[in-house]
């Protein structure tokens, strides 16, 4: 089985400066990690792998330093990396920037199986992964909370649907996006670390793309731009009362009228 993980590098802090022109997160100079739920993503197909042989690629998109995410990925038994980068992909939204990743993927090969975080912590989109489908041109699923069974032509899910729980058959090759705690990440590998420190990273550029037309990616490509983006005040403001019911009801309803919340 060929499977692709999407994974990206995300701040390690939520201290994080905005540009205040283009409304993008200043990534350069901050602690930078792998997103969280990308790494649920890389469990489920390293235990597809014990389970069911195959291969594992990963492929992130971002600046050259995000790459470490991939070598990090190395480390828990990612076979090969690929990394989509350019100048000319920055300040992507998300349409532009699903759009940039199945360009990439289509570089790398075809698969059975693309499997993606549910998320990430510095977008909270919950849409790069379903878009990506539908530019492969292939089926997806998304919240998968844990596979049923996995079949020769196809994987049988079940998905959270907010109000429900549904379980779900679909034909390979498809892309699925999952919920934490689908499995139990593992730890990073010394021993992985040193027999792949040289492991290459293949780098991936506008000119590879079968489209190069550099209005369809980055800030030009962008269909959405960000009006305004601000860090949330701080205020550690707090008051506690104390008292019988009925005196602690007829205050909180004083002080919902004082702060104009009624």
């Amino acid at each position: 089985m060929e499977i692709l993980v999407c994974i990206k590098q995300v701040p390690g802090t939520t201290k994080v400066e905005v540009d205040s022109v283009t409304g993008v997160l200043k990534r350069d100079g901050i602690d930078s990690k792998m997103n969280p739920y990308d790494l649920y993503a890389l469990e489920t197909a390293l235990r597809f792998k014990e389970q069911h042989s195959g291969t594992i690629k990963v492929v992130s998109m971002g600046p050259p330093q995000a790459a470490e995410v991939i070598r990090e990925a190395y480390m828990m038994g990612a076979d090969e990396g690929a990394l989509i980068t350019d100048r000319k992909f920055a300040g992507a939204d998300v349409l532009a920037t699903s759009y940039t990743i199945s360009q990439g993927i289509k570089k790398m090969g075809s698969f059975d199986l693309i499997l993606c975080g549910k998320q990430t912590t510095d977008g909270d989109t919950a849409q790069v992964g379903p878009e990506m489908a539908e530019y492969l041109d292939i089926p997806h699923i998304a919240n998968v909370l844990s596979i049923i069974e996995v079949k020769k032509k196809s994987i049988v899910v079940e998905m959270d649907m907010a109000n429900t729980i549904e379980v779900v058959e679909v034909q390979f090759p498809c892309l699925l996006t999952v919920e934490k705690g689908i499995f139990q990440p593992r730890l990073p590998s010394y021993r992985k670390k040193v027999s792949t420190k040289d492991r290459e990273v293949k780098m991936i550029t506008l000119k590879d793309f079968e489209d190069k037309n550099e209005k369809n990616y980055g800030l030009n490509g962008s269909p959405t731009q960000v009006e305004r983006i601000f860090p949330p005040d701080v205020n550690s403001h707090r008051e506690t009362w104390t008292g019988m019911g009925e005196q602690l009801g007829h205050k909180m309803a004083a002080k919902l009228k004082q702060l104009k919340f009624i």
